[in-house]
Order: C-alpha cells, then sequence, then structure tokens
C-alpha cells in the first residue's frame, strides 16, 4: 500500500509538471466516460432497476398471439374472465385503465385522470396505504354502489390533507363516490396512463362482452414460471375458442409476458442503440490518450532507462505508468459522471421521447449505486485500457540503445510510430461506424419531419372534454351539444372550421371487425379495422380530402337518417381491389354476436372515400379505417367511449391558435357543462409522436460530433508529433533545397494514406453493422448511398484539414534551428 500511495504521488506531481498532457487527456476521458454515464444513467433507470411493485418478478401481462407470435396487450371483458379461469397459473388477475373524470367540490368543477381497475389490481400490484382499505371483492360487482381509493397527491392537493376524508363522499361526473382508502404517492403507476384515484370496474362475472379497451395483468402462482404459464395461456386458446367462435380467429391465441417487459420492451433497442454508440466514442477517446501517453512515454525513455539501469523490475515499471493511467482515467471518471448526470437530465427535459420510468421531464432519474459503481468501473478498466500499451512500451527502454540514440529522435523507431499509427487508425475506423450510425438516424428524423401525415397539423388547435351527465348518455344528447356548441365555434373571427370527435390522429383510438355484405369471407369477420365517429367538419378540419362521394352532413346523417359509413384508401385498397366501394354495405362487428357493445348495430352504406391518415404513427402505414356520423353512434358504444375518456374538439384556424383558443374553450365549457382539457396545437402532438426518433437524432449527433472531434484531435496529434520527430531531416532537406510545398505534399500524403485505411476499414465495419439500426430506421435503408458517400468524405476533409496544419507546421522549419535541433 506504501508503494502504491509513492506511485500515486509520483502520479499526481508528474501531472502537475506537465499540466497541458494531463488536462488534455481529462478532458478526452472526461467526454468519453461522461457520455457513457449520461446514456448508462437512462439504461439503468428504464431497463435495469426492478419494477416498483412488490416481487415483480411474478408480476405477468396476459397478452394476445396471432400465428405464435406477441400481437398485444388489449383485453376484453370476456378475455379477463377467461384469464381469471387460468387459476392453476394465475392468480389475482387484474383489469385496468386509464379514464377521465369530472371532480366537483363546490362551485369548483375540473378533470381530473383515474385508473378504472378490478378489485384484484391491488393485491396484484400492493401499493402502500396510507389510510382506509381498498375496494373488497363485492364492492367491484354490477350495481354494488360507487366508492373511491384516492391517491395521496390528489388527498393533499384538492382535498387539503382531510384526515377524515375516509368514510366520505366526492363527487366525481355528478355521481357521489365513497372513499374507502388513500394510496401513498411512492406508487408509480403513471407508465399506463395518468391517474391519482382508482375506481372499481364492477364487471359482470358473466359477460360476453368482447369490447377491447383495457389492459390486464396478474400474478404468477407460487412456484409456476413465465414459460408455464405462457404454455398454459396458449393451450387455454382452444376452449375460448369454443366459447366465443366469433371473437377469435383460427390463428389467434394467448400467452404472457414479464410486466417490466410490456413496460419497457419499444424502449430497449433504441437504448442499446445509444449504449454502443457511446462505447465507441469511448474507445476513441481511450485511443486518444494512449496515444498521448506513447508520446509523453518516448520523451521519458531515459528516464525509464535509467530507472530499469539502477534495479527497476519491469513489472514495477509498467505499475507505475498503469497506476498513471488509472489515476488520469478516475479524476475523468468523477468529471464524467458529473457532467454525464446533469447533461441527461438536462437533455430529458428538453425531450424524454417517451422513455418510459422517467417520470415527467426525466424527475425519475437517478444516480443510484449502479450508476455511480458502473462510473468507477469504467474508469478503471478505461485506465488499464488506455495505459496497456504504452506501459508495456516504455517498460522495454534499454540504456545503451537510449544512449546511443540522439535525444531529438528518440522514440521515432518503428515499432512506436507503428503503434501511434495503429492506434489513429482504429479511431478513425470506429469515428466512420459512429458518423454513419449518426446520419442514418439524423436521416430517419428528417424523413419522419417530412412524410405526410394525410392531414394538415398547422393552425389546428385540439382540446377535450370529459362528458357526464344523464344528457350524454346516449349518442343525440352528445350529437346535440356537438351540433350546438359547434355552430358557435364556427362563427368565431379565424375559425376556418371545427368538429367533435372520439379520436385524434396520433393519439390512439379504436378498432373493431366487420363484415361486407354479400362477400365471402374466411372466419368469422371479412377483416378489421380503425374506428372513428365525429360530427360533421371532421375532413375540413384536418384538411384529408374526400377522394370520392360525400362527407357527413349534420342535416342529412341524423340518428333518424339511413346508416352511413365513410372508408379511406386503404381500405378500399385492400378489401376492394376491383371494384368501387360506394353503395356497397357494411356491418361493423357483424358476425361478433357475443359483443355487446354491437348487437343493435345496422348496417351501413358506403357513401364516402377519403384519403389516408397516418392516425396510428407518423412511422406506420395506414391502416383500413372506418368513419361514422356521431349522431348515429350505437348507444352502447357511445356509453364505452364516454366511459373510456374525453371527446375531442378539433379547430382549424386562419390565424394563430392561441387567438381564438381562450373563445373557444369558453363556448366549449358552457355548452357542455364540464371542463376543458389538453388544450394543445396538433403541431405539438405531431412533434411528441416523433420525439423519440429526435431523441435518437440529437444523441447521436452529439455522439457523432465528439468521434469526428477526437479523431481529428488524434490524427493531428500523431501528424504533429512525427513532424516534431523529422525536424532534423526536414531541415536539412530545406537546405538542400526542396521546395515546401513538397514538404508539405509529403506530410499530407502520409497522413492522408493512414486516413483512408482507416475511412475504408470502419466503412466496411459500418456495411456489417448498420442492419442493427434497421428497426429504428425510416425512409432510409440500412445501406444508404448518401449515408455511405458522404461519411468519409466529411470525416476525410476533417482529417485533411488536420493533417494540414501539421503539414503547415513541417514546411516552415527553419534549416538553421533545425540542424540544432536535439
Amino acid at each position: 500500500m506504501n508503494t502504491i500511495g509513492k506511485d500515486i504521488k509520483h502520479a499526481w506531481r508528474g501531472f502537475r509538471e506537465n499540466t497541458v498532457f494531463a488536462v488534455t487527456a481529462v478532458l478526452a476521458l472526461t467526454l468519453g466516460i461522461g457520455v457513457n454515464i449520461a446514456i448508462f444513467s437512462v439504461v439503468n433507470a428504464v431497463l435495469l432497476k426492478p419494477i416498483p411493485f412488490d416481487s415483480p418478478d411474478t408480476l405477468v401481462m396476459p397478452m394476445n398471439t396471432n400465428d405464435g407470435a406477441i400481437a398485444g396487450p388489449a383485453a376484453s371483458p370476456g378475455k379477463y374472465m377467461h384469464y381469471r379461469a387460468q387459476s392453476d397459473v394465475l392468480e389475482h388477475v387484474t383489469a385496468f385503465r386509464s379514464i377521465a373524470l369530472n371532480f366537483e367540490r363546490g362551485d369548483v368543477l375540473e378533470s381530473v385522470q383515474a385508473h378504472q381497475v378490478t378489485a384484484d389490481f391491488f393485491d396484484a400490484f400492493r401499493p402502500p396505504l396510507l389510510a382506509g382499505r381498498v375496494f373488497k371483492a363485492e364492492e367491484d360487482l354490477p350495481n354494488a354502489g360507487r366508492t373511491v381509493v384516492l391517491g395521496e397527491g390528489f388527498w393533499r392537493q384538492r382535498l387539503g390533507a382531510d384526515p377524515n376524508i375516509v368514510g366520505q363522499s366526492i363527487t366525481l361526473s355528478g355521481n357521489p363516490y365513497t372513499v374507502v382508502g388513500i394510496v401513498a404517492r411512492s406508487f408509480e403507476f403513471r407508465d399506463f396512463g395518468p391517474g391519482d384515484m382508482y375506481v372499481p370496474f364492477q364487471f359482470d362475472p358473466n359477460t360476453k362482452d368482447q369490447g377491447h379497451y383495457f389492459l390486464s395483468a396478474a400474478r404468477l402462482k407460487p412456484g409456476v414460471t413465465l414459460e408455464q404459464a405462457q404454455a398454459r395461456l396458449a393451450a387455454s386458446a382452444a376452449s375460448y375458442r369454443e366459447q366465443f367462435p366469433a371473437a377469435m380467429n383460427p390463428k389467434s391465441g394467448f400467452s404472457a409476458l414479464s410486466f417490466q417487459e410490456t413496460i419497457v420492451g419499444q424502449a430497449r433497442s433504441s437504448l442499446y442503440v445509444a449504449l454502443g454508440a457511446v462505447g465507441l466514442v469511448l474507445l476513441i477517446a481511450c485511443a486518444n490518450v494512449a496515444n498521448l501517453l506513447l508520446i509523453r512515454a518516448t520523451g521519458r525513455r531515459r528516464e525509464m532507462a535509467m530507472r530499469v539501469a539502477l534495479g527497476a523490475g519491469r513489472w514495477r515499471i509498467v505499475r507505475q505508468l498503469l497506476t498513471e493511467s488509472v489515476l488520469l482515467s478516475l479524476i475523468g471518471g468523477v468529471l464524467g459522471i458529473v457532467l454525464g448526470y446533469v447533461g441527461m437530465r438536462v437533455l430529458l427535459t428538453v425531450n424524454t421521447a417517451g422513455l418510459p420510468r422517467l417520470g415527467e421531464a426525466g424527475s425519475l432519474l437517478g444516480m443510484d449505486w449502479r450508476v455511480v459503481l458502473f462510473g468507477l468501473g469504467l474508469s478503471i478498466l478505461t485506465g488499464l485500457l488506455f495505459g496497456l500499451i504504452p506501459a508495456l512500451v516504455a517498460s522495454r527502454a534499454d540504456l545503451n540503445s537510449v544512449i546511443k540514440d540522439s535525444s531529438g529522435r528518440s522514440g521515432s523507431g518503428f515499432r512506436q510510430n507503428k503503434t501511434r499509427s495503429v492506434l489513429v487508425l482504429v479511431e478513425v475506423s470506429l469515428a466512420v461506424v459512429l458518423l454513419v450510425g449518426a446520419a442514418l438516424l439524423i436521416r430517419t428524423s428528417f424523413a419522419l419531419g417530412s412524410v405526410d401525415p394525410g392531414f394538415q397539423a398547422k393552425n389546428v388547435l385540439t382540446m377535450r372534454t370529459s362528458l357526464s351527465g344523464p344528457q350524454y348518455r346516449t349518442s343525440a344528447g352528445v350529437a346535440q351539444t356537438a351540433r350546438t356548441a359547434l355552430e358557435r365555434i364556427r362563427q368565431v373571427p379565424g375559425v376556418v372550421a371545427a368538429t367533435m370527435t372520439c379520436c385524434v390522429p396520433l393519439q390512439g383510438g379504436y378498432g373493431l371487425p366487420f363484415i361486407i355484405v354479400g362477400k365471402p369471407h374466411e372466419g368469422p369477420f371479412t377483416g378489421g379495422g380503425a374506428i372513428n365517429f365525429s360530427a360533421s367538419g371532421y375532413f375540413d378540419a384536418f384538411n384529408i380530402p374526400v377522394v370520392r362521394g360525400r362527407a357527413f352532413d349534420d342535416d342529412r346523417d341524423t340518428g333518424n337518417s339511413p346508416p352511413v359509413i365513410i372508408v379511406n384508401q386503404a381500405f378500399v385498397k385492400q378489401y376492394f381491389k376491383d371494384g368501387d366501394p360506394i353503395g356497397e354495405r357494411i356491418h361493423v362487428g357483424g358476425g361478433a354476436a357475443n359483443m355487446r357493445e354491437l348487437t343493435t348495430e345496422p348496417i351501413r352504406e358506403i357513401v364516402g372515400i377519403v384519403g389516408d391518415v397516418r392516425a396510428g404513427g407518423i412511422g406506420n402505414d395506414p391502416g383500413p379505417t372506418m368513419y361514422m356520423p356521431l349522431a348515429q353512434e350505437p348507444d352502447a358504444l357511445n356509453a364505452l367511449m364516454q366511459a373510456s375518456g374525453a371527446m375531442g374538439w378539433i379547430v382549424r384556424t386562419n390565424v394563430g391558435t392561441e387567438t381564438v383558443s381562450g373563445t373557444v374553450q369558453n363556448i366549449v365549457r358552457q355548452e357542455t357543462g364540464v371542463p376543458v382539457t389538453a388544450v394543445q396545437g396538433m403541431d405539438d402532438i405531431v412533434s411528441v409522436s416523433i420525439s423519440r426518433q429526435r431523441l435518437n437524432m440529437l444523441l447521436m449527433t452529439i455522439f457523432g460530433a465528439s468521434a469526428l472531434a477526437l479523431a481529428a484531435i488524434g490524427i493531428y496529434g500523431l501528424m504533429a508529433y512525427s513532424v516534431q520527430q523529422r525536424t532534423q531531416e526536414i531541415g536539412i532537406r530545406l537546405a538542400l533545397g526542396a521546395l515546401p510545398a513538397r514538404v508539405r505534399a509529403g506530410v499530407i500524403s502520409q497522413g492522408m494514406v493512414l486516413v483512408g485505411i482507416g475511412v475504408a476499414v470502419g466503412t466496411a465495419a459500418a456495411f456489417f453493422l448498420a442492419k442493427l439500426l434497421a428497426s429504428v430506421l425510416f425512409g432510409v435503408a440500412a445501406h444508404d448511398g448518401f449515408v455511405f458517400v458522404g461519411v468519409p468524405l466529411v470525416l476525410g476533409a476533417a482529417a485533411f484539414a488536420a493533417v494540414a496544419i501539421a503539414a503547415q507546421r513541417a514546411s516552415r522549419v527553419d534549416p538553421l534551428d533545425a540542424l540544432r535541433y536535439e
């Protein structure tokens, strides 16, 4: 320990004597380690930390499958009861979803988010209680009365932390709910929707309802593995199909995933790509510092040779030099931990990219033992990695050869120049790989930004209302309120078009099966598609073109008029390839006799065809979509949608949306009698939908720029050192009449040959690695020619600039000074 202490003191004294070297090395390491800490802190929060529930390994989410592949987690009441029946492998099966309610307290009426759950939710997720209890099983049955479990935040902020609230009633959406308990704020469930209270679902145990509008979860029974549960659920699909033959096609089935996988699954690939990218940045930084250490070791050859001559063993020399490199790395690591963590927190305040488990503006991103241990471990490993080669090179110093060699040219031997050249070649190659990845993601972001979503978002204002009260229990009541409010909104100066809809593009929606009357089909349905109920003006509000036929008309398409439907071009392309769909008839939900909401759904006539809309995501191809008039929505479906969430109001203006926002909100509040929430421009909704791709682009741009800068510095450092070692040779050549331009050309040629080799190796590596990015690319091929030509040119230009600076210095060598150089 005493010897190590002396090594540290000796290293520290050396750094103080050569501060330029120390600062340069620490800055390179701080950058390399910092970007790794930044990404690892997110990977830790999203992927590594256990989900914040008791015994998380036993929490699972039942899944739908299609032809053996996972098709999604959406569940229906019928499926929920089926999952509960698999009691040999599952227990505490629960259903949950996020809904909007209107909270009334005195004269105050505001919209609040709530989780609608079954009683088993509390046994499955085990949230800590501050007071009271959770639902009883009998309180989760139909007509059992209304109860609510509050979240601590709601209790404190809206009820003043009333200690006597348990047992009292609060009014939600016009109905009295008895408060039975309070859940502690530490229980975090925001990744499945906002909400700070819990109300019961109250499913009918004998339900045959096949509407998919919530998620489900369960606990594995003690001793049961996930694989056993998956096998049991897959086998159970046959009995479900027998019970509900119209609800599931022969290729559909059931499975399950761990709850953590359902939360983080989609984010995994993006984070792994980022983690791989920062690893390359660190390797480039290591190569840079290793070259610095090699240069420094060259200048210390006499010192090392004298120490060997005085009896120091080779291991003693290596240990001293490794101590210096590890000390440098630890300093850079500590600074990198701070830089990376703070930098990532700042970045996430701008854009969390919808990554799960990070909270609002990255508030849940924390510095725990995993991040600190990763930072320290990475620092030590990095110090050993970049310090080992220079230490081994320096430990070979031989006193006789050093004495014979001129100090001015010491270290200019083939072996050391070769080692430094290889390190720079590695830097260039890694930089090419990283820049190719960055360029592909940048092109993806631009492609998403330029894609036509099928609607115009500029100057479109959106807002939501959660309709509650007896007047909204029928679609006629909703349609009448919409008609009255929209007539007033359309008279506001600056308003071009306005509508009310169940579904705002890019914010989720509903889907239903259908039968095309008179057209043969396999299985219970012709197909399935998205469904949208809207008032007139929907297509005008979004500038969606009516390709053929007509749009909705409030006077023509009333609740008493013949039922109609409009379909999109994707629907026509898939189901009417060789015919005209206008006048054809569709039975939405047809063949699904067990679908409660659709038992009264009439057969509808297709009256129009509209353009495709990328409603499910800017990067997703439009699928078959059906549009129905709001006034013709079945009452059962209207009740389901009102219970599921808030209705959307869409207003297109020819002025800034902020100009009319206040007036429109007042009209909506007056006509509906409920609060207005989620007021935002459609531009903002589009921006949020591509936020993950933009974060990928931003991160890779930062990493790529870092790699480019480090590679240019490395190339310049190598060439500058090479020029320094050849000062006497260059001076003699100039004295004998060599032209400065010829000297410059020689140095540039030497440097660019090395760069060319590095670029070639890096391009080949990038070609094979680019396919790993395929899953996060859009609108650009993994082997895009523009990228694979442009990146080498950009890196070559940066390298040429670095080499040219060193070459210019070489051409200015004074022959007299060079002859005196030692």
